[in-house]
């Protein structure tokens, strides 16, 4: 079904696609249809930082920042859904255009820049929404914050998303809003994420549940900042570790028209890259956290590499746009045959 429609989401400018995308799937949702374009996948329980998944395959933060679209897309069979980046403030983002595909290479370029509607419209959202699945909520600093007050950004929406989520992401790895990925040198992170736990342990107390809270990092991370990394994780008892971001290395795309284009870069040239950071920060880590796989899925068996690496749960955004909802079952195939290899051995 998404191969005869691909042609016409691409035919439009990549964020008018995106926006018609989510729009059909609303529609077709509320028209119980949405079978018809994605059959949900047989479940493969999966549990990671204390939390049971019915499956191990999710959906990425950035597809849906404000939560408008939960219902539909929780309906597609994923395992879990990632809302976000949102922020205490709603903000515009980046001039358009901002989004743009590079078909030659399955990637895609984004300099969205938090585009969001702030954290008040997605607790709305999230309230009125009949989705039960697990939900994870992304949450980001304004653009005009700076860095030194960073913190009460991630303080403010934390409060907020605390209750509704099933997990929490704090994202200072996108490389569109300038100086965010500053937050990952070491002596910043330290006394960023011990305030951040901080608060994680007193509305744990407070609201009696413990929400994990997960840290993205950036691909774009050597291997003297990813041992900082990993010991300051450690050291915090943070719940668990999302790798990766996009890249800001288009090297892989320069030939593109639109391979110059400012933004990171994601989708199939990230792939290796962020699964070499994946791998890596496991080595680091060992088994004391999980570990989500997020960069460069585009088939099944890109999904069980990730899971070979060491992740614990894999979650897709551009693979969508090149593949459709289809990819969802084949990635939780391709993890249950993985398993079931790994059992028979």
């Amino acid at each position: 079904m998404y191969n005869l429609i691909r042609p016409l989401l691409f035919a439009l400018d990549a964020e008018a696609a995106h926006r018609a995308t989510l729009y059909g799937l609303d529609v077709a949702h509320r028209s119980n249809f949405l079978h018809i374009v994605a059959k949900p996948p047989v479940e493969l329980p999966t549990t990671a930082f204390g939390v049971r998944f019915p499956n191990p395959v999710g959906l990425a933060a950035g597809l849906d920042k404000n939560a408008d679209h939960l219902d539909a897309l929780g309906a597609l069979g994923f395992g879990f859904v990632e809302v976000g980046t949102t922020t205490p403030r709603p903000q515009l983002g980046n001039d358009k255009p901002r989004m743009f595909r590079l078909p030659r290479h399955q990637a895609v370029i984004n300099r969205l820049g938090f585009n969001n509607d702030g954290v008040d419209a997605l607790v709305r959202n999230v309230q009125k929404s009949s989705y039960r699945g697990v939900l994870g909520i992304n949450i980001g600093k304004n653009k005009d914050t700076p860095n030194e007050k960073a913190v009460d950004d991630y303080l403010f929406c934390l409060e907020r998303v605390y209750a509704l989520a099933s997990y929490i992401t704090v994202n200072i790895s996108s490389p569109n809003t300038q100086g965010l990925r500053d937050l990952q040198e070491e002596a910043t992170l330290r006394r960023f994420i011990e305030t951040l736990r901080e608060a994680q342990e007193r509305l744990g107390s407070q609201t009696g549940a413990r929400r994990p809270m997960l840290l993205k990092i950036a691909p774009d991370l050597s291997d003297t900042e990813l041992d900082a990394i990993a010991e300051v994780l450690l050291a915090a008892k943070v719940d668990g570790v999302i790798c990766t971001n996009t890249t800001i290395d288009h090297s892989s795309v320069a030939d593109d028209p639109h391979g110059h284009e400012i933004g990171g870069v994601s989708g199939k040239p990230l792939f290796a890259r962020s699964t070499a950071v994946l791998r890596g920060m496991r080595q680091r880590v060992g088994n004391q956290l999980d570990i989500i796989g997020v960069g460069g899925i585009l088939d099944g068996n890109n999904a069980a590499e990730k899971i070979d690496a060491g992740a614990s749960l894999v979650q897709i955004y551009s693979g969508m746009v090149y593949r459709g909802p289809t990819l969802i079952a084949e990635c939780v195939d391709a993890i249950r045959h993985q398993r079931e290899d790994t059992h028979a051995g």
